[in-house]
C-alpha cells in the first residue's frame, strides 16, 4: 500500500469512499475545509488511480486528533485499517505528539477492537455525539499515550 498527501482533486474519490462506508458521512465541504485549514490528510492506494483509504489528522499543540479514517468497503478485512492507523502513529511520533485522540461510534465495535488491539484505551463517553437513525449516538473517546508507549519500549 502506498501513501501520499491528499489533494483537492482527491476529494471526489475520498467522498465516494466515505459515502459508501458510513451511514452519516462527512460532506464535501468538511473535506475541503480540512485541506484548507492545513490538517494532515493522506490517501492510501495500491495503484495511483485507485484510492482505497484515507486519514485526516488535526494537530493541536502536542496532540494528534484523528478526525476521520476510512477504508473502501471492498478493501476492508485485509489489515489496511491497521496500516493506516500505524501511519497516523508514525506521524504523531514524528511531530513529538504525546497523545493521539479519536472518537468512535459506540455501535462500531469492529473499529473499537482495532484501536484497542493497536494500543488505544477508552477514556470516556461523549453522550449524543453522532447523528443516528433515531436521535443521537454516543461516541467512545479513545486515546493512545505515546509517552507511555515510548517509556515501555525503552
Amino acid at each position: 500500500m502506498n501513501v501520499r498527501n491528499m489533494q483537492a482533486q482527491d476529494i471526489v474519490n475520498v467522498l465516494a469512499i466515505e459515502q459508501s462506508a458510513n451511514q452519516f458521512p462527512w460532506d464535501k465541504k468538511s473535506f475541503e475545509d480540512s485541506l484548507k485549514t492545513g490538517h494532515e490528510a493522506w490517501v492510501f492506494y495500491e495503484q495511483a488511480d485507485d484510492i482505497i483509504g484515507f486519514a485526516i489528522v488535526q494537530r493541536v499543540l502536542d496532540e494528534a486528533h484523528l478526525l476521520n479514517i476510512c477504508v473502501k468497503p471492498t478493501a476492508q478485512g485485509r489489515g489496511l485499517g491497521k496500516a493506516i492507523v500505524q501511519h497516523v502513529i508514525d506521524y504523531a511520533n514524528s511531530i513529538s505528539a504525546v497523545i493521539i485522540l479519536l472518537e468512535v461510534r459506540r455501535s462500531n465495535e469492529r473499529a473499537q477492537q482495532l484501536y484497542l488491539n493497536i494500543g488505544f484505551n477508552e477514556m470516556s463517553v461523549r453522550k449524543s455525539y453522532y447523528p443516528a437513525k433515531e436521535g443521537r449516538e454516543d461516541a467512545i473517546l479513545m486515546a493512545m499515550d505515546l509517552d507511555l508507549i515510548s517509556f515501555f519500549k525503552e
